[in-house]
């Protein structure tokens, strides 16, 4: 039987149809129907459509999930270590020897370093705030080490906050009704393909214009109408030069600014000599191409700005961001309907999640670790950690650091030292799992109950379990309960089901309870059209868009960086050593490693490649297919080249996340990234990376 059919030997004519959420670290949540064929096994998995933004549409990965939801791989009883840290060898045990084991070392763990040695590490292998925020409880009932949950969108965060003062932005819906549309630093026909349905709406309909800007020529840029190939972090220079246009050819919409914007006239000041000639200067961009763009855009009301995560990705992320929001403002935008920008739409939902987080017996004053920088923090190279005792013990949920996180180098030699006890909760043995002393088998999203919220659109949504857990696998919401009472820790939440803790959570939040909204299947909290285009204030403390950026007040990293925006430049730079700029965009059958594990998205992937332009091939002697070694001071990876003219000669793209199995030598791509806390406020800095190139 091939892997993508469900292990069933004869299915129904017509199997049930049942609600879900998808669970993935992605801004589209995407509200499902899943085909339960019976009280274990799904078929196909498809978009709601009567959901207005989902439409129906969801991506392949999860289309085809029966692949990883009855993978004959996936884990289904707890196992121990019985070889070395980094192989499989692994003998099954039950699960009470299991919570044993766990509580044990824990506890040894303590005794001799106290609790701040154990770090509970998360992120978002679920979205679901249960199963993905209880860890924080577990955390904080037991006065465990807690965790900077950083490493994808506190860049973003930090910039967008920092001129509109919160998370929402026009409604996603509005893409539909948009004339200009510039999809600025991301790629969502790879990440987030509900975003192309409205912008195909509004090509047809409006005859909408279309732009990508984006460092390489991605899915997304292959179908827009223009591409701006900008050079990896100088996207603040092309947003900068935009607005000097605006300024100097009278397209700043001076009524709006003096109504909703701080700090005008030191703006267009500081932007009088960033032309758009001295961006091309540091972008690559042609000035004639800036000033085509900043015309249009000058010229069209309806003109959306939709930002990615990719072009934040850098130590200076924020103040990016922070600059190609400002466009808008500039220019009046958010005064027309589909005009403005988008994010994300955190801010809307409102949701109380004391109870499921334990913020209520949280201690402020134990050490916060930072998770982009596990590497350092395990090999004892971080300042947090040094200053208190090693980190001896961890459980790990929703992740897998050893592929993911900056500086592989590091990750792996903290998880293979002797004295680090390490539990893994997961579906399958990642490369994470293989260096644990035990792993717990996990749920996936359709065996358990959960709440989401989404960032790319206002959708609050909530699921029942559509099938039974597989094996002895255990949702994170019941393991971490039984470990808290395990290891003699307590809080109401420890003795609720996934269903009373959303109720609870619904219900304290002003919402509908768990079985209204199960049948409601999602509630849309967008805000009036008013609100979500700031026509009654941004919420900051002026009630005006920020253009001079408080980066002191918020983040501790913040001092010395520029108020205005700006090219700011304390990127990896180029250099003789290391001339070309790496980037490691998402590839788009795994997004991350939730889909190494499927084989129609490994095959689709195919072997690690680096995307290199034909000239700079050409001066280095290899061709298409060659063997290709990158490398910098952290270390180095082979990889095979495609030859690819869209990208600059200077830049190399790294479609990621491959198992690190995959390549050559048995590490992956993040080998080159590194772990340097970006201002003002850290995260995680992927995207900036200088390397050298040879032949391999």
């Amino acid at each position: 039987m091939p892997l993508d059919a469900p292990p069933t030997t004869k299915s129904p004519a017509k199997p049930e149809i049942v609600a879900s959420v998808c669970p993935h670290d992605c801004p589209s949540a995407c509200a499902l129907e899943v085909e339960r064929i019976d009280a274990h096994t799904i078929g196909r998995v498809r978009g709601a459509k009567d959901n207005d933004y989902i439409a129906g549409v969801i991506c392949a990965k999860v289309a085809r999930y029966a692949e990883r939801v009855h993978h004959p791989d996936r884990l289904t009883t707890p196992l121990l270590r019985v070889g070395p840290k980094g192989s499989d060898q692994f003998r099954e045990i039950s699960w009470d020897e299991a919570l044993d084991r766990v509580a044990d070392g824990f506890t040894e763990a303590v005794a001799r370093h106290g609790p701040t040695t154990v770090w509970p590490y998360f992120f978002a292998g679920t979205m679901g705030l249960v199963n993905r925020e209880g860890i924080n409880r577990f955390r904080h009932v037991m006065g465990y080490s807690r965790q900077d949950a950083n490493i994808c969108t506190t860049v973003v965060r930090t910039g967008w906050i920092a001129g509109a003062g919160e998370v929402r932005g026009t409604d996603p819906r509005e893409m539909a009704e948009a004339d200009l549309l510039i999809m600025w630093g991301g790629n969502p026909v790879s990440t987030q393909v509900n975003v192309m349905t409205h912008v195909s709406r509004a090509r047809k309909q409006r005859g909408a214009y279309f732009v990508v800007v984006d460092p390489y020529r991605s899915p997304t840029a292959e179908v827009a109408d223009e591409h701006v190939m900008v050079r990896p972090g100088t996207d603040g220079a092309v947003a900068c030069a935009m607005m000097h246009v605006l300024f100097r050819d009278g397209y700043a919409d001076r009524g709006y600014l003096a109504r909703y914007a701080e700090g005008t006239a030191a703006l267009e000041e500081h932007l009088e000599i960033r032309t758009p000639e001295w961006a091309e200067a540091i972008s690559g961009v042609p000035a004639a191409q800036i000033e085509r763009l900043a015309k249009r855009y000058g010229e069209t009301d309806r003109a959306f700005i939709r930002l990615g995560y990719g072009f934040a990705r850098s130590r200076n992320g924020p103040m990016q961001v922070h600059a190609v929001a400002s466009l808008p403002v500039v220019g009046g935008k958010w005064r027309h309907r589909g005009g403005g920008a988008l994010w994300k739409v955190d801010g809307l939902y409102g949701l109380d999640l004391s109870l499921i987080q334990g913020t209520d017996v949280m201690d402020p004053d134990i050490r916060v670790l930072d998770m982009s920088r596990i590497g350092p923090v395990l090999t004892y190279e971080d300042d947090v950690v040094r200053a208190g005792p090693p980190v001896t013990a961890m459980l790990v949920q929703n992740t897998n650091p050893a592929a993911v996180a900056p500086d592989t180098g590091r990750v792996l030699k903290g998880f293979n030292r002797d004295d680090l006890f390490l539990v893994v909760h997961e579906q399958f043995l990642t490369e994470t799992a293989r260096h644990a002393d035990i792993v717990l088998p996990a749920t996936t999203f359709l065996e358990h109950a959960d709440i989401y919220t989404a960032g790319g659109h206002p959708h609050l949504e909530v699921c029942d379990a559509v099938i039974e857990p597989r094996g002895d696998c255990w949702s994170n919401h019941k393991l971490l309960n039984a470990l808290t009472r395990k290891l003699g820790g307590d809080h109401p939440a420890c003795h609720m089901t996934e269903a009373e803790l959303i109720d609870a959570t619904l219900r304290r939040s002003g919402y509908p309870g768990f079985a209204e909204m199960v049948r409601k299947r999602w509630l849309d909290v967008s805000a009036s059209w008013e609100d979500m285009h700031f026509l009654n204030g941004f919420p900051t403390a002026s009630g005006r868009f920020q253009f001079a950026a408080d980066w002191p007040a918020i983040g501790p990293l913040g001092e010395g960086v520029p108020a205005l925006p700006d090219h700011v430049d304390i990127i990896d730079r180029a250099t003789a050593e290391k001339p070309y700029r790496m980037v490691t965009a998402p590839a788009r059958n795994y997004l991350n490693t939730s889909f190494t594990e499927t084989p129609t998205s490994r095959k689709r992937e195919g072997r690690p490649t680096v995307l290199v332009h034909p000239d700079t091939a050409a001066a280095l002697g290899f061709g298409d297919g060659d063997r290709v070694r990158l490398g910098n001071e952290k270390g180095s990876v082979l990889l095979h080249a495609r030859l690819f003219d869209g990208v600059q000669p200077t830049t190399v793209i790294v479609e990621s996340v491959h198992p690190n199995a995959a390549f050559e030598e048995g590490v992956g791509i993040n080998l080159l990234t590194s772990a340097d806390s970006p201002p003002p406020a850290g995260g995680a800095v992927f995207h900036d990376t200088a390397v050298w190139m040879t032949k391999g």
